[in-house]
């Protein structure tokens, strides 16, 4: 069950973004970023019946100011020139999800963790499939990093982006800039 009033989140603007490794979609609300997903992401139209059940959405402005920060910082984060970013979020789930969310900021640069890790971290480690799921629902790619978590056994595994996306960007982070070869 969510724990959200949708009337109380009203999304107002949003934009295309051209990325190296495709086309994205942006959405933000008054208070940050609630939306990052490449256009052609796996489950987009579900991810966006989603989104419209956790806010309304009324796009009277097509960039505020977390979407031109957002721009800015992607631009220099593909240019391997930002290991972080400041741009603000929104992040529209449930508490668990936001919770999951949390930890998956937590994950350094040029790190990668499993799901057993991640579960492990946050003191549920037997709820590993919870917290797996609650990764392929993030809302907002790349700033959030769920490309960061890995299979135990260090291979790559479920990215809603796509796979040879989530190598691109696990390679960019990474100093030996090639995690899987």
């Amino acid at each position: 069950m969510l724990e959200l009033d949708k009337k109380q989140v009203i999304i107002t603007s949003s934009i295309i973004i051209e990325t190296p490794i495709g086309e994205m979609i942006a959405y933000a609300t008054e208070n940050g970023i609630c939306l990052l997903e490449f256009t052609d992401r796996k489950n987009m139209e579900r991810q966006m019946q989603g989104l419209s059940t956790l806010a309304e959405i009324n796009l009277t402005d097509l960039e505020n100011r977390h979407i031109r920060l957002l721009k800015e910082e992607l631009s220099e984060y593909f240019a391997g020139k930002l290991t972080t970013f400041s741009v603000e979020l929104d992040m529209l789930g449930t508490d668990f999800q936001k919770r999951v969310w949390s930890q998956l900021l937590s994950i350094p640069y040029g790190k990668t963790i499993s799901y057993i890790q991640e579960a492990r971290l946050m003191g549920i480690e037997s709820s590993v499939r919870a917290v797996a799921n609650a990764n392929g629902a993030n809302k907002i790619a790349i700033i959030i990093p769920c490309h960061r978590v890995i299979g135990t056994n260090k291979t790559l595994t479920g990215y809603a982006g796509g796979l040879v996306r989530k190598r691109y960007l696990l390679d960019l982070e990474s100093p030996e800039k090639s995690l899987f070869d």
